[in-house]
C-alpha cells in the first residue's frame, strides 16, 4: 500500500487537505489525533511518561497536557524523549491501521513528519504552506492562542524550507478553490501510478 505522507507547519491546513482526500474516498491516519489517543489508553507509553516526567503527568489518571507541554514546549530535549516514548507506539499502531485499509493509497497526516523520522516509511510526501501572519492568525482563532505561544510552537517545529527540501510536492493553502484543485490533481497522480 502506497503511504503518501502529508505535513506542514501548525496552521498551515494539514487538516483541511487531509479533509478534501477523505472526501474523495482516500483513507486518511491523523497522526497527531491518533498519538493523543495513544497517551491515554497505552499502558506502555503511560508508564514510560510518569517513569521520565513525574505522576503530575498524569493528573487523576488523565494525561495533564498543560503540565507536559508547559516542561517539552520550553525545552527540546525533553520534548525528544516524550516523542521517543510516544512515537514507536505510534508508528505500529499506523502500520496495523494500514494493514485494514482498502484505498488506493492512504494519507499519513502528521505535524511532525520529518522530526519524528516517520517521513522515511512514505512513498510521497506532500508539504502544506501557508505565508506565516495566516497561520498565526488561523491558530489564534482555531486554539485561542496567544502570538507568543503559536510562535512558541512553531519555533519547535521545521521550517517550510527544510520541509519543501525533502518534499515531493508542495500545496500553498490560501485559496481553497486553487487547494481543492491541487489536490485532485495528486490524487489523479497516485491513482495512475497505481496501475
Amino acid at each position: 500500500m502506497k503511504v503518501v505522507g502529508l505535513t506542514g507547519g501548525i496552521g498551515s491546513g494539514k487538516s483541511t487537505i487531509a479533509r478534501l482526500f477523505s472526501a474523495l474516498g482516500i483513507a486518511v491516519y491523523d497522526s497527531d489525533t491518533e498519538a493523543k489517543k495513544l497517551i491515554n489508553t497505552s499502558a506502555e507509553i503511560k508508564k514510560r511518561i510518569v517513569e521520565v516526567f513525574g505522576a503530575e503527568a498524569y493528573a487523576e489518571g488523565v494525561y495533564n497536557r498543560a503540565y507536559m507541554a508547559d516542561i517539552v514546549f520550553r525545552n527540546p530535549d525533553k520534548l525528544a524523549v516524550l516523542n521517543s516514548i510516544v512515537h514507536p507506539v505510534l508508528a505500529d499502531h499506523f502500520n496495523q491501521w494500514v494493514a485494514l485499509q482498502t484505498s488506493p493509497y492512504v494519507i499519513k497526516e502528521a505535524a511532525i513528519l520529518f522530526e519524528s523520522g516517520s517521513y522515511k516509511n512514505c512513498d510521497f510526501i506532500i508539504t502544506v504552506t501557508a505565508p506565516e501572519t495566516l497561520r498565526i492568525s488561523r491558530c489564534m482563532s482555531r486554539d485561542g492562542s496567544t502570538e507568543a505561544q503559536v510562535r512558541a510552537r512553531m519555533a519547535q517545529q521545521w521550517t517550510d524550507a527544510q520541509r519543501i527540501a525533502l518534499s515531493d510536492a508542495v500545496i500553498e493553502n490560501i485559496n481553497l478553490e486553487e487547494t481543492e484543485k491541487r489536490v485532485r490533481e495528486l490524487n489523479n497522480l497516485f491513482i495512475k501510478n497505481q496501475k
